[in-house]
């Protein structure tokens, strides 16, 4: 049985949640396990991350699991950079990024 994960969850407000769901979804299915819809998107990372999201019409909701050990402000900040670089039209976009 695996140890105890780390869960981070953020409601990141935006009008177009869906398309950038969609392509975080497809850039990342080049390397790692990836499953996605219009309205919701897992994509398991190697080291144990996994990252749902779900899409509304005016927020991402976005829920990071890190297995413990695993440097998860590190993994916050590479799926917000990933994040804003598709939403670059107005990005930074916000991340209240707390406990899940």
């Amino acid at each position: 049985m695996s140890g105890a994960s780390i869960v981070s969850v953020a409601r990141v407000p935006t009008h177009s949640a869906s398309r950038y769901l969609q392509q975080l979804c497809k850039h990342w299915s080049h390397k790692m396990a990836v499953e996605f819809s219009a309205e919701a998107g897992t994509i398991d990372f190697p080291n144990g991350c996994r990252l749902a999201m779900k899409a509304d019409s005016d927020a991402l909701d976005v829920v990071l699991s890190a297995p413990a050990g695993e440097d998860v402000e590190r993994m916050r900040e590479v799926v917000s950079s990933h994040l804003d670089r598709f939403a670059f039209r107005e990005a930074p976009l916000l991340f209240d990024w707390h406990a899940g």
